[in-house]
């Protein structure tokens, strides 16, 4: 088994394979895809990379080895799931690949900013669901709401509702940013990971990325567009104690630019990533007030 992690890890280097969806390098990529190929757990002791596979398994880990190799689709696709927030969840090339940094903040109930238990959470620009899932197993006692624009994608998330066993806690609904929800609708807590990449660099992207759906990415010139519909939007749907988390990842500059005097605050992370910020409703209507 060990031999073909190996051999995986150097033919993805040498084609100049890049990973960024689950995984950061060559070895961990191979040895994941592999072990998926065997059926067997990542936490595998390492005893059993000393066994030899039978001749339909190595057929097995080869496929998928190479699949990845000349496909460039990243694993997670390939294995059609991938874990977030310690759950598995249902993916395909519908949906973005889970990778926030939001997951490290659930797993802290949002603290120090969230004072108070939620009795109702958005999970906005949906995708898989899986921000709004991992937070009803955060919060088992507080609704909710997924919305996601995209209809394939929804299917995506109401497969994973299903999964997890969650509904009628977690409900689905198609949407335009807030356009679809109830109109009865108020959050203590909206979460987002909308499309935040300027146009230029969505067509710079690596071959990987091409694989994700581009409206789930692209949001204008400087990658802004949604974020700014959110932040004008968001103060309805929020309660007077209400707060805003939302990711811009690799756009923090741009973000910056566009909104230089938004009071936000960036949360650290220890287990890598950035460009999360959140916002009171109270800071977030004062400055949309400053604006007129």
């Amino acid at each position: 088994m060990r031999d073909f992690v190996r051999w995986g890890a150097s033919a993805f280097a040498r084609r100049g394979l890049v990973f960024a969806h689950g995984t950061d390098n060559a070895l961990d990529e191979s040895f994941h895809l592999t072990l998926w190929a065997l059926k067997l757990p990542p936490d595998v002791p390492a005893i059993y990379l000393e066994a030899t596979l039978t001749q339909p398994e190595r057929a097995l880990v080869w496929k998928l080895l190479n699949e990845r190799l000349n496909s460039r689709k990243p694993a997670a696709y390939l294995m059609g799931e991938i874990q977030f927030c310690g759950l598995p969840f249902t993916i395909d090339e519908r949906v973005l690949i889970p990778r926030s940094p939001i997951g490290e903040l659930i797993g802290k109930h949002f603290q120090p900013w969230l004072t108070t238990q939620p009795t109702r959470i958005l999970d906005l620009c949906a995708g898989s669901g899986c921000i709004g899932i991992a937070c009803a197993y955060a919060f088992p006692q507080a609704e909710v709401d997924l919305a996601e624009l995209d209809s394939g994608a929804l299917q995506v998330a109401k497969s994973n509702i299903l999964r997890h066993h969650v509904h009628p806690q977690v409900r689905a609904y198609e949407s335009d940013l807030f356009a679809g929800l109830p109109a009865e609708a108020c959050y203590q807590l909206i979460v987002s990971n909308p499309p935040y990449v300027p146009t230029a660099e969505v067509d710079a992207l690596a071959a990987e990325f091409r694989h994700e759906p581009r409206l789930a990415l692209e949001a204008g010139e400087d990658g802004m567009d949604i974020v700014a519909r959110l932040l004008a939007e968001a103060p309805q749907y929020l309660t007077d104690d209400g707060l805003l988390i939302c990711e811009i990842g690799g756009s923090q500059d741009e973000f910056l630019e566009r909104f230089p005097h938004l009071p936000v605050a960036w949360p650290d992370f220890e287990r890598g990533g950035d460009g999360v910020f959140v916002i009171s409703r109270r800071e977030l209507l004062r400055w949309l007030q400053k604006q007129h």
